[in-house]
């Protein structure tokens, strides 16, 4: 039988949360508004499954363009190509590098 390459293949070390990390998350991530333009980190919260975009993206960054219900569509460039990923705010997180420019 031939291996099953489903959809969160080979993620164990990659959705693996650290031992402080793990139990009731904060409420922070509830509160958190995002914009249209906000330029936003996806890291996946492997707690949370809706919502969640493919592995391929974790750790990539990428504008906001547009929300779509509870979720945002984020723009994200690929080498040429630019992708549209949704996903849920849970897996979103403002970029470090934006927080960094502000200060």
């Amino acid at each position: 039988m031939r291996k099953s390459k489903g959809y969160r293949n080979t993620t164990r070390h990659l959705m693996r949360k650290h031992t402080r990390d793990k139990g009731i998350r904060p409420l922070d991530y509830l509160l958190r508004d995002f914009n249209e333009g906000d330029t936003v980190d996806i890291i996946i919260d492997s707690a949370v499954h809706k919502g969640m975009p493919h592995r391929r993206y974790h750790g990539q960054t990428g504008k906001i363009t547009k929300k779509q219900g509870k979720a945002f569509i984020i723009a994200i460039r690929q080498g040429r190509a630019t992708k549209q990923i949704i996903a849920a705010k849970e897996h979103l997180r403002l970029s470090r590098s934006v927080i960094q420019q502000e200060n």
